[in-house]
């Protein structure tokens, strides 16, 4: 349990390296594995990542034996840390294994130029022993990739897509060795290697497409220092990250970046918060700033008091939801899974069939077993395991570099489905950090009173009253309850007397006429039911909000705003953005009311808030998005958090999920497209083993080319960080459009 992270409800989880996973069946093998273990109740293999999350419940408080399940079932495994050497020694092996297959086949074909071009007797069978020669260290060594995955399959009663490979590599080898041995007139060592050649570079163009698809989660993971500085009883010294502790004080000089969350507790600096907003613009950072994990110290040496583990900073949360984008289990997952789980059974069979059928018809046992090679080569799932996957992770990077983060990979494909938007207004149509504007007129034992209910919470409104009263004016009369009720307010009991803080109608308890505050929100003091003080707030509209609107209802949606502030605050923000549908005064049941009475027309709706009130709404839509800056309820319960502060992060990320739906159904036709040509063609003998190598490598670079695509910017789309700090249509709600 000490290397597995308690996510709650008595839940752990574990996240384990497998490296020796490379395809849709080993995905399949891993998760039916540890699926299978007593107290599992999660395993979700990530391809690109070569991981494996587990999420496991303890049995008579021991954790299950998570790596001898797979052990078990023929991959080794080891437990991931963060601080682990990122680099991958796959890649060192496939281009050995490569550079020996090239030679020993461009080799094995110049000889190959002159048995096929007329020599005979001792000099050709001379050529064919020096070519069987030729071909050993490329069917041992290289081989060994394909080999020891097949056996390992086997060994466990099971099959992959390498064990037709090998058989066919083997079978070619052998039947030129054959024909060899009885010096037959021509030998295929040319084939068995160049299949091993062009399978090597199929799969090592893969590793690299991989690669490049995961480098913002490289990329994030590299903002994280290896160790910081510590101050403690035996003073200062070097710690790695993963030692640092709730409360301990780490120090960071200018130029570092921040090791875990925490609170500035000494020194002022500005900092690049450009991982975490979007925004490249410095901030200042005083005592009692909060910081997170990847923040880079620009001015001055500050000392923090962490206040969470590393594996816990907003960081790893961040890298966790850049990793959860391919795990996702869709539609289109479910669909590729089933197909690539059939693979083996149905080309063994084909295979078995071609060569039978062949040998009954012609009699030749020497081309039957060509034929079936060629089959058991050119009928590969590669295609079709990736098509969804690595779409998936090219997706999550492309929505990284827009500003958003991606929590469940299935939540791409359901985003492109949606045909309506909803938000929030405070918080996400807004940017949820309203000023008092009438304190000057407020009295201030009311102003002191409401200040000290205040303190007891964290909504925006409440830090705006903090913000606008005198420091030390906060009221002495200790309050014996307080209590905040989510979309209503804060009570609380000081001896007979009952406080409301919040809401009008739910202050006074009883419905209140309208005013004529326009834009303006309004909190009501009151004691015992009679108003003490009246409080008008100001709010600022969220950079991008009005174009946003404009993209989504140009891109065929409907929008429209669930909001639990008065009516006259929603109803002039929804002609600022030019919004028809708009209800307000809603209690957080009645907008996953207003939610559900949708699904039930067949609408699918894309819930966009913040907060804890906007939680059962964000969990009930067919998809959601939360800000980063919202409550942690909020971010935990949305399906997409988008980093930057304006709203057009919306529009990127369904536009975006969009183009990765398009890319995946064509992958699938590629994949379909390629086998229902080649298969045929395989078996009525018009491809040879060696053109079988060629095709199957193709097709699989053919579907990662074609996912990579979505990865290409267009223009005037900066990637996060390097976007503008300032947004011209920030303005107070209701200044004009």
């Amino acid at each position: 349990m000490l290397v597995s992270r308690d996510v709650g409800g008595g839940l752990f989880q574990t996240d384990l390296s497998v490296p020796e996973i490379h395809c849709a069946s080993c995905m399949a093998t891993v998760e039916r594995a540890l699926s299978a273990l007593p107290g599992v109740e999660y395993a979700r293999a990530n391809l690109s990542m070569k991981r494996t999350i587990v999420k496991w419940r303890p049995r008579a408080d021991t954790a299950p034996d998570l790596i001898g399940s797979l052990r078990a079932a023929g991959y080794e495994s080891h437990f991931f840390t963060a601080d682990a050497d990122q680099r991958s020694p796959e890649y060192s092996r496939l281009i050995k294994a490569l550079a020996v297959a090239g030679f020993c086949a461009m080799n094995i074909m110049l000889l190959s130029v002159s048995v096929w071009s007329g020599a005979e007797g001792g000099t050709r069978q001379a050529f064919h022993w020096i070519s069987a020669a030729l071909a050993l260290p490329a069917i041992v060594y290289s081989g060994r990739i394909f080999f020891s995955s097949a056996w390992a399959a086997l060994r466990n009663g099971r099959t992959n897509m390498d064990v037709p490979i090998s058989i066919g590599v083997l079978m070619a080898f052998g039947l030129s060795l054959y024909d060899t041995i009885h010096a037959g007139p021509h030998a295929y060592f040319d084939a068995a290697t160049s299949l091993l050649f062009f399978l090597l570079i199929g799969r090592t163009l893969d590793h690299l497409m991989r690669e490049k698809a995961r480098s913002a989660v490289a990329g994030l993971a590299s903002l994280a220092p290896r160790g910081a500085i510590v101050v403690d009883a035996d003073g200062r010294r070097y710690v790695p990250i993963a030692e640092i502790r709730p409360g301990t004080s780490v120090i960071i000089a200018a130029g570092d970046r921040v090791p875990v969350d925490g609170v500035v507790t000494k020194g002022a600096s500005e900092l690049d918060c450009s991982v975490v907003t979007g925004e490249s613009a410095p901030r200042p950072a005083i005592v009692g700033t909060l910081v997170q994990a990847g923040l880079l110290n620009l001015t001055g040496p500050l000392t923090i008091r962490a206040g969470a583990e590393a594996k816990d900073s907003f960081l790893a949360e961040m890298i966790r939801m850049m990793e959860a984008a391919e795990g996702g289990r869709a539609r289109y997952r479910m669909l590729a899974d089933r197909a690539s789980a059939l693979y083996s059974p149905v080309v063994h069979t084909i295979a078995l069939l071609s060569f039978l059928g062949w040998l009954s018809i012609t009699r030749d046992w020497h081309a039957s077993v060509s034929i079936a090679i060629a089959v058991l080569i050119i009928t590969c799932p590669c295609a079709l395991g990736l098509a969804v996957p690595i779409v998936q992770v090219v997706a999550a990077r492309r929505l990284f570099e827009k500003g958003v983060m991606v929590r469940d990979g299935s939540a791409l494909e359901r985003l492109a489905g949606v045909d309506t938007v909803l938000f929030d207004k405070t918080g996400t149509l807004t940017l949820g950090q309203p000023h008092l504007v009438n304190s000057a007129s407020v009295d201030p034992g009311a102003l002191a009173l409401a200040a000290q209910m205040a303190s007891g919470s964290k909504h925006p409104m409440s830090v705006a009253i903090l913000a606008a009263a005198s420091p030390g004016s906060l009221g002495a009369s200790p309050m014996d309850s307080l209590a905040e009720y989510p979309g209503r307010g804060l009570e609380a009991r000081m001896g007979t007397a009952v406080y409301r803080l919040g809401r009008p109608d739910w202050a006074v308890g009883r419905k209140m006429a309208e005013g004529t505050d326009g834009w303006l929100s309004v909190s009501l003091l009151v004691q015992n039911g009679q108003q003490l003080a009246r409080l008008v707030f100001e709010d600022i509209m969220r950079g991008g909000a009005r174009p946003t609107i404009e993209r989504l209802r140009r891109q065929g949606l409907s929008v429209g705003i669930l909001s639990g502030d008065r009516r006259s605050a929603v109803a002039d923000l929804a002609s600022n953005l030019g919004i028809d549908d708009f209800t307000a005064e809603m209690l957080p049941s009645d907008k996953v009311d207003r939610i559900a009475a949708l699904t039930a027309a067949h609408s699918k709706v894309l819930m966009v808030g913040d907060g804890l009130n906007d939680a059962p709404a964000l969990a009930a839509a067919h998809v959601s998005m939360a800000p980063a800056t919202a409550a942690d309820v909020g971010r935990n319960a949305a399906d997409f958090v988008f980093l930057k502060e304006s709203l057009a992060s919306v529009a990127d990320a369904y536009e975006i999920s969009r183009n990765a739906g398009k890319l995946i159904r064509q992958n699938f036709a590629l994949a379909v497209g390629y086998n229902a040509i080649a298969v045929p063609l395989a078996v009525c003998g018009y491809v040879t083993p060696l053109v079988a190598a060629v095709a199957m490598s193709l097709s699989s670079v053919l579907v990662v080319a074609n996912a990579l695509r979505l990865g290409h910017a267009s223009p005037g789309n900066l990637p996060a960080g390097q976007v503008a700090s300032v947004h011209p249509d920030l303005q107070p709600i209701g200044a004009g459009s």
